[in-house]
């Protein structure tokens, strides 16, 4: 097997994570290209991945039922989107979370 290029699609597991990989082929009926997409399960031994990184996955030995590929190297991190901080709920329009009397 070749090395292969994929998407993390989940990481909630501990040094493992889940890559889905796209493949194009052409369907010789329809004369079209199709997209398919398989999920592998791939070993992160750091737990460096996270949802949405790029990773190139290279195949090992089987590690558990469904585990036979371990991430390489990680190609392109993902940007992670941090909500602001739940201390401005409470405040007013002028900062201060004095009430009217």
């Amino acid at each position: 097997m070749k090395p292969v290029v994929g998407m993390v699609v989940s990481n909630k597991m501990q040094k493992s994570v889940v890559v889905a990989v796209d493949r194009l082929f052409h369907h010789k009926l329809y004369n079209r290209f199709v997209k398919r997409t398989s999920k592998f399960m791939a070993h992160d031994e750091q737990n460096q991945c996270n949802i949405g990184d790029r990773v190139r996955l290279d195949p090992s030995r089987p590690l558990s039922k469904r585990k036979h590929w371990v991430v390489a190297e990680i190609l392109k991190k993902a940007k992670i989107y941090m909500p602001p901080s739940l201390s401005k709920v409470g405040s007013g329009p002028d900062g201060s979370s004095s009430s009217a009397s």
